[in-house]
């Protein structure tokens, strides 16, 4: 085919998206905005999370009568092809929420705009000091706010309290406890097929282990890579032992089991009525996994069937070595501001109204109804929020470790996604082939990062950044 017709086809596209994502962005809904303002938001959520979004506008639209915000669902993982169509069709967003590791990479090609050139300095100097560590890292680049964090993704272990009192276990303080459990519950020399284990490391989680172990992935002030660094080495060698004293071809066996489960249950969960243990009897994930608990304790109590106790508790950390308490890996939601909308100040209204600036009990309310970590203490404090942690307890010691100053991101730099894939890989080599050599898997993961980001470096000034 003719490269002229070629340029001609992509040229052609690109107009009909933008075209459809101008009509998209002003399509009317039932609601009437009496000619106020309009602020047009980019999410991705869905389901009961999208109620509490739709709510939050509602309750924003009610609380004045300047501006009208107009959420609009962007399910899929093409939001930022979205964004970028948008951005160089002349028509974006005002304002986009996001989850992935994209804010330096979006600011560095200009697409987004820090929050000074959007609001007064006065005002994002405040709110820098508002917002918690975790939340301001995960806003951050290059020393400049170019996003807002409006709720917080935080890891620790989940825990069967019923299966560890058992076996007079206590939930697990330091490695050599989360050691213990696991191999009392599932012994490391057993050669037999094992249902379930105390606790597996997952590979992917090597960013929350470094941390914990006291290590640091990015030297922010030497735009170094530190991957291969005592700590981080220590994390992923403990990790890697697992693999060592099971196998690691009957733990990639068990953990695909785990893919098959019916609806994604989670494994910490018994799957017949007659067990008192699931899968494990320790993982590691996030908040969320809350509301799984809850509700599969109310199905059973309804029916009068035996339910296990569980519990929630930070990560383990080393006896030895310089580790942190409290720590581990965060992410979260955060705001960005496309360059060239039309109502920045509209959005940066509904942004301060969403984490609860402007009114704390507005984004307790929000809290509580998604079942999200707030930005600040001060909205934490909030009496309805507190109602919410009272009747969900489990849920503290997740807002309780969000305040920790030991909470980290992946490192805010162009090329983060690639850093994270890097790491990830690295990671699991280790847990694929027992015999691997650590050392060596990091230095080469550290080579790799480290040319990534000094070529991104070197073409910045084209504005070409690889994600």
């Amino acid at each position: 085919m003719n490269k002229n017709k070629i340029l001609i086809g992509i040229l052609f596209s690109f107009l009909v998206v933008v075209a459809l994502l101008k009509n998209w962005n002003h399509e009317q809904d039932p609601e009437n905005s009496s000619g106020r303002s309009e602020v047009i938001f980019w999410h991705f959520w869905g389901g009961e999370d999208r109620d509490v979004v739709d709510d939050v506008a509602r309750r924003f639209n009610a609380s004045q009568t300047k501006y009208f915000v107009r959420p609009v669902a962007m399910p899929g993982n093409n939001l930022q092809a979205k964004l970028f169509l948008a951005v160089a069709g002349g028509d974006p967003p005002d304002i986009v929420n996001q989850d992935d590791p994209v804010l330096a990479d979006w600011g560095q090609r200009g697409v987004i705009q820090p929050l000074v050139d959007i609001a007064p300095a006065a005002e994002v100097t405040e709110i820098e000091r508002w917002i918690l560590d975790s939340a301001r890292r995960l806003s951050t680049y290059q020393d400049k706010m170019y996003g807002l964090c409006n709720g917080l993704d935080i890891r620790a272990l989940y825990y069967n309290k019923t299966v560890l009192e058992q076996h007079q276990l206590q939930p697990p303080r330091t490695i050599s406890d989360l050691d213990e459990i696991a191999n009392t519950l599932a012994p490391f020399q057993s050669t037999e097929k094992k249902q379930s284990y105390g606790y597996i490391p997952d590979s992917r989680r090597l960013w929350a282990w470094g941390y914990a172990f006291g290590g640091d992935f990015y030297d922010a002030s030497s735009q170094r890579v530190v991957v291969d660094s005592p700590p981080v080495r220590g994390a992923l060698q403990w990790m890697a032992s697992y693999a060592q004293r099971y196998g690691s071809d009957n733990l990639a066996a068990f953990r695909q089991g785990d893919q098959s489960l019916p609806g994604k249950i989670f494994p910490l969960l018994p799957l017949d009525d007659q067990e008192m243990s699931g899968r494990y009897s320790v993982i590691m994930d996030g908040q969320w996994r809350v509301r799984n608990l809850a509700a599969f304790t109310r199905n059973r109590q309804a029916r009068g069937v035996a339910t296990p106790e569980f519990g929630v508790c930070p990560l383990p950390i080393p006896e030895t070595g310089s580790p942190r308490q409290n720590a581990g890996w965060v992410n979260g939601n955060f705001f960005v501001f496309p360059k060239g909308a039309k109502n920045s100040e509209g959005a940066w209204e509904f942004a301060k109204f969403w984490i609860g600036f402007t009114d704390p009990s507005q984004a307790a309310k929000t809290c509580s109804q998604g079942g999200w970590i707030p930005v600040s203490q001060t909205v934490t404090q909030d009496p309805q929020f507190q109602t919410y942690l009272d009747e969900n307890p489990l849920f503290r010691t997740f807002v309780e470790l969000s305040e920790s100053p030991n909470q980290f991101p992946i490192p805010s730099v162009p090329g983060a996604a690639f850093f994270r894939r890097t790491i990830e890989r690295a990671a699991f080599q280790a847990f694929d082939d027992p015999k691997a050599n650590i050392d060596k898997i990091l230095k080469d993961a550290e080579q790799q990062i480290q040319t990534h980001l000094n070529r991104n470096d070197n073409l910045r000034d084209g504005g070409r950044v690889d994600p």
